[in-house]
């Protein structure tokens, strides 16, 4: 069922920018470790609680943000993240120490969750159904290219500007998104669909929302899809290159392939879903991504990973997020239209807590072994589709939506 909506091919690309710049910021710098290492005189553990940091703050601000949008409104909220984000790329640019340079990354991932919560948030407020499946697959192709493109991106950049340059035009990124949040992202949260009352109602929220079974299913299929990518963008520098014998340029294309992959499965599900709908469509992705990523970790299991056979299955495990992110964020938000930020929050939360759990695990078992990455991709699959069968499996309103 398709409802009326208001969401301008401008304003859509002005959220679809604010949704992937935190992304980016996520790994773009990850090549020049070892030189921050050396110039901060820190430990590698040091600058890689950088990432965490980012990344939990990324979880602590959709939190925050998400339901404070849902009491003063979409537009302030953002403009406010945006330019924080600013001052915070330029805080990590100049950063002394590395604590210092970890606290003004929290700071920086607390500040860009306001992009991600927010937009997906809009369009909650102006959009159901297959327009808000269609629009939420524009905000999940930024999401899920950008993590593999941000590497290569990064390590580009490196060599002519160095690390503290990469946080430069990480805050140029962000200035570009305050500037489009500006001119073209208007208030989509009328006064008389704000909340009111203060912390005792928005834990009230909060606490419906986590009672509401289908909910919950969509939120943690969402989650744990992007658990499955997360695990494989963790591990496959060691699993592609130590364990495969892959040259880094090899590698780099076959980032680039994964990107193209996911990108061509959620341009085509947004073509699709108003006739299939997102419910079906939300199945079919599950489905195939954990027969793949079952498969995968099967045959890792049993003997030595053949390289001819990982690398397509992989292909298909992340190209398959396309049918699963944008259709359970579309059920997930639609679950609660006079609190989209406060879903929409919960859902990031989700995703991006998973994430800083999920990147560390995988190392686990050392560089020279693709066991780690198969199991954390194939359980993190399995609870995606276990969530929605058990905890959605009886959503009407749901296949009404569709």
């Amino acid at each position: 069922m398709e409802h009326g909506t208001d969401l301008p091919a401008a304003m859509l690309l002005a959220l679809a920018g604010a949704y992937g710049v935190s992304p980016l910021a996520i790994d773009m710098y990850l090549s020049a470790f070892p030189r921050m290492a050396r110039d901060l005189h820190a430990s590698a553990t040091s600058v890689q609680l950088t990432l965490t940091a980012f990344m939990t703050g990324l979880a602590v601000g959709q939190l925050v943000i998400g339901p404070l949008s849902d009491r003063w409104g979409r537009r302030r909220p953002l403009l406010a993240g945006t330019a924080v984000s600013v001052l915070a790329g330029l805080l990590c640019a100049a950063a002394p120490s590395a604590g210092l340079l970890v606290a003004a990354r929290f700071v920086h991932g607390v500040s860009g969750a306001a992009g991600i919560v927010i937009a997906r948030a809009v369009v909650g407020d102006r959009a159901r159904g297959a327009r808000a499946a269609r629009a939420y697959g524009l905000l999940m192709m930024t999401a899920g290219v950008a993590p593999v493109v941000a590497p290569l991106i990064g390590g580009a950049l490196v060599g002519a500007v160095g690390w503290r340059g990469i946080f430069l035009v990480l805050a140029g990124l962000a200035a570009l998104t305050f500037l489009g949040a500006l001119l073209l992202v208007p208030e989509t949260l009328p006064h008389d669909r704000r909340s009111g009352g203060g912390l005792a109602t928005t834990l009230r929220r909060t606490g419906t929302l986590l009672a509401d079974r289908p909910f919950l299913g969509y939120a943690f299929a969402f989650a744990f899809g992007f658990g499955t990518l997360f695990s494989y963008l963790a591990a496959s520098p060691f699993v592609y290159q130590n364990v495969f014998g892959l040259s880094i340029r090899t590698y780099a294309v076959i980032l680039a392939v994964n990107a193209i992959g996911f990108t061509a499965t959620s341009a085509l599900n947004r073509r699709i879903v108003p006739r299939f709908g997102a419910r079906l469509l939300l199945r079919v992705g599950l489905v195939v991504m954990a027969v793949c990523a079952t498969m995968l970790c099967l045959l890792a299991a049993t003997g030595p990973l053949v390289r001819d056979v990982a690398v397509p299955l992989v292909f298909v495990t992340v190209s398959s997020l396309g049918l699963i992110a944008a259709n359970a964020t579309a059920l997930a938000v639609a679950r609660a239209p006079q609190a989209a930020g406060s879903a929409s929050a919960i859902v990031g939360a989700l995703q991006f807590g998973l994430a800083a759990t999920v990147s560390p695990l995988v190392g686990l078992g050392g560089e020279n072994t693709a066991v780690p990455m198969a199991v954390a991709m194939a359980g993190s699959t399995i609870v995606a589709g276990t969530a929605v069968l058990v905890l959605a499996g009886a959503d009407r309103d749901g296949d009404e939506l569709g």
